[in-house]
């Protein structure tokens, strides 16, 4: 089950919700940006921009510290890009939601030599899970926030996805809830708090699944390509390869056709330079 698209799901569902939780603000005039920039896209998790009054609001999930490039310089990167493009202030959010104890998560700022990038930190396992139990757009993080008696915790999420009112928000809500509670809790204990088939009837769900399945096409597309391009023009440049794992499938279909024409790298790069980015 994909983390990064259910929290993708919540950010630009309910904005407005995490602006109140994150920034204090009130405001329901929010509008959830493209996460397309310019120059090359930086693979990530999970990245939502969402822009409230004058400024950007630039949400990160992480399940994993491990990034290529660094985590810390890639805020410093989306900072440089989202200024660049928009002109205004940037607030900059990095989510941990499965707990770890390593140094990156502790992190808060990019540093080099003529430089020093901040940006804010929220370590779920380490949040109190009080704000979060109180809006149901938030009920599924608070299956990671701190606790004692994680399985209570559980249960109090459980309880207060019953109380919303609405069927269909109820059915993502616990789709949304017991997709993240797999990061900390068996899947026993999920499915006897929560009913399998109200996720499953729910959009967001089918959603999640079909992007799954999508991502793995997707994936097994690249690593054909790539060994094909490695055969016929010799070792890749990495920065060509994370263009190509920028492609879609369609694109990916089609450069598997063009590359039987590359005779070198150039070939490549002007194909690559020619085509609209995913």
């Amino acid at each position: 089950m994909s983390y990064d698209n259910t929290c993708k799901y919540l950010a630009e569902t309910y904005p407005a919700d995490f602006a109140r939780w994150l920034l204090a603000s009130e405001t329901s005039d929010i509008q959830v940006l493209k996460t397309e920039l310019t120059l090359e896209p930086i693979r990530a998790d999970s990245v939502t921009f969402l822009q409230i009054a004058n400024q950007i609001l630039h949400l990160e999930f992480q399940t994993s510290p491990k990034s290529t490039p660094p985590l810390d310089f890639r805020m410093l990167d989306y900072y440089t890009r989202l200024k660049r493009q928009y002109g205004c202030e940037i607030q900059q959010v990095l989510i941990f939601l499965q707990a770890t104890s390593s140094e990156i998560a502790y992190q808060t700022q990019y540093v080099d030599t003529n430089t020093i990038h901040k940006y804010r930190v929220i370590r779920l396992w380490e949040e109190d899970p009080t704000p979060l139990l109180a809006n149901p757009a938030l009920l599924p993080l608070a299956t990671l926030a701190q606790s004692n008696s994680p399985p209570d915790l559980l249960q109090q999420v459980a309880t207060a996805v019953d109380m919303i009112e609405e069927t269909d928000e109820r059915q993502n809500i616990s789709a949304c809830v017991q997709v993240l509670a797999g990061l900390r809790f068996d899947k026993s204990l999920i499915t006897q708090l929560f009913r399998e088939d109200i996720m499953q009837e729910s959009v967001i769900y089918q959603d999640i699944l079909q992007k799954g399945e999508q991502k793995g096409l997707q994936k097994g597309e690249v690593a054909v390509i790539l060994r094909q391009l490695t055969r016929r023009l010799g070792a890749i440049e990495p920065q060509t390869e994370q263009q190509i794992q920028a492609l879609a499938i369609a694109q990916l279909e089609d450069l598997a056709e063009a590359l039987l024409d590359f005779t070198s790298q150039a070939d490549l790069a002007n194909y690559l330079t020619n085509i609209s980015p995913a």
